[in-house]
C-alpha cells in the first residue's frame, strides 16, 4: 500500500507550540518513508493551506501534503491558484482531499442546507473545474451549481506536480463521485472478515484504509500501550453520542453503530474503542508485528491501495508502526 499519514489539528496545541508539533512529526513521517499527510478542514482549524506552505518549506519534498478542499470555502479558481502559486514558490506537487459537506453545525453557519447527495453533484463540478484549470485549459463550464467562461490560470501548473484527487465517504454517492473523478475512496472500514464475502472490491475503484496502529513484539505490550494511551472517557462517550445524532455522514452512522456491537472487546485486533471515546475518527488495530501485519495483507487482498495512519504518538511509536507494515509488504514479495 502506499502510506500516508495525518496532520496534528490545531485545536489539540497552543499557537506557540503548534508549528513546532507540524514540523516535528513531518520529519518523523519522512524520515520513515511516508509519502504523504493528510490535513483536515472545518471551522474550528487553521486554514489547511497554512499547514501545507509549512510542509512544502521542510525536509526533502517527498512528503506530499494531502489538503482538504472545501467547496464552501473558496471557488475552484482560488484553489487552483493556491495549488499552482505554492508549487511556483515551492516545486513541489500536493494532494486533493475534496470535502463535500462537514459537521452540521459548520454548514448552518455558513448557510448551506444542500442535501448530502447533491452536495457530491456539486463536488464534482467543482473538481472537474479545478482539475481543467490545473491541466492548463482555456475553462468553458455551465453546470447546476458553477459556471465560467474562457477562465485560465497563471501562473500554470507544471504536469509533473498535478495533484491526485481523494475522497473519504461510505455512501452511494460518494462512490460515484469517486468514480466520475478516478478518485482514491478512502473510508473507515470494518476488518477484514466483514468484507471477505464481499471480494473482490476492486470494482468499487481505488480504494483507501484510513486507520491507527499500535504494534510491539508482543500482544501484551501492544495492548498496554493501547490502553494507556486511550483510557476511558465519559465526556468523551457523551461528545461522540452527540456528532453522531447530528451528522448525516454515512460511515459514521455505520462504524458507530459498529462500534456498539463490539463494545470495548479487546480479544482481537480491530479496536474501535478510541472512536467511541471521542479521540480519533478511525479504527485502530493493536496486536503483534505479526498480527497486524496479517491485517494489513488482508485488507490489500480486498483491494485497498492506500493507507492513511492516524497521528503518530512518538516517533518510536511510528517506529513500531512502520515495523509491522513493513512486515507486511515483506510478505507480499515472492521469494526467489
Amino acid at each position: 500500500m502506499k502510506v500516508l499519514t495525518t496532520a496534528p489539528t490545531s485545536l489539540r496545541y497552543e499557537p506557540a507550540t503548534f508549528l513546532g508539533e507540524v514540523r516535528r512529526l513531518a520529519r518523523w513521517n519522512e524520515d520513515a518513508g511516508i509519502e504523504g499527510m493528510q490535513i483536515y478542514t472545518d471551522n474550528a482549524l487553521i486554514d489547511p493551506w497554512t499547514v501545507a506552505h509549512v510542509l512544502m518549506s521542510e525536509g526533502s519534498g517527498r512528503l506530499r501534503p494531502l489538503v482538504a478542499v472545501q467547496p464552501l470555502y473558496m471557488t475552484p479558481y482560488a484553489a487552483a491558484r493556491m495549488i499552482s502559486s505554492l508549487a511556483f514558490l515551492h516545486g513541489r506537487a500536493m494532494d486533493l482531499n475534496m470535502v463535500a459537506g462537514g459537521f452540521v453545525k459548520d454548514l448552518q453557519q455558513l448557510g448551506d442546507d444542500t442535501e448530502h447527495d447533491a452536495r457530491y453533484e456539486r463536488l464534482i463540478e467543482y473538481t472537474q473545474i479545478l482539475q481543467a484549470l490545473l491541466s492548463g485549459d482555456n475553462v468553458t463550464f455551465e453546470g447546476a451549481y458553477y459556471r465560467v467562461s474562457n477562465l485560465r490560470l497563471s501562473p500554470a501548473l507544471p504536469p509533473e506536480l498535478m495533484p491526485g484527487i481523494y475522497l473519504s465517504g461510505a455512501s452511494p454517492a460518494c462512490v460515484e463521485a469517486s468514480a466520475t473523478l478516478r478518485a482514491v475512496r478512502f473510508s473507515y472500514t470494518k476488518p477484514p472478515a466483514d468484507l471477505e464475502p464481499q471480494a473482490p472490491l476492486t470494482g468499487a475503484g481505488h480504494l483507501g484504509l484510513r486507520i491507527g496502529i499500535i504494534a510491539r513484539k508482543t500482544a501484551e505490550e501492544a495492548w498496554r500501550e493501547a490502553l494507556g494511551r486511550f483510557p476511558p472517557d465519559r465526556r468523551g462517550q457523551l461528545a461522540h453520542r452527540i456528532a453522531r445524532g447530528t451528522t448525516d455522514s454515512i460511515w459514521h452512522r455505520q462504524l458507530s453503530a459498529y462500534a456498539d456491537e463490539l463494545q470495548n472487546a479487546q480479544d482481537g485486533i480491530y479496536w474501535l474503542h478510541p472512536f467511541r471515546n471521542y479521540k480519533t475518527f478511525c479504527p485502530y488495530l493493536v496486536g503483534t508485528y505479526e498480527e497486524v501485519s496479517s491485517y494489513l495483507r488482508r485488507y490489500e487482498a480486498l483491494g485497498y491501495s492506500h493507507l492513511i495512519l492516524d497521528v503518530a504518538a512518538s516517533e518510536e511509536d511510528l517506529a513500531h508502526t512502520m515495523t509491522s507494515i513493513e512486515a507486511s509488504r515483506a510478505a507480499l514479495v515472492p521469494v526467489a
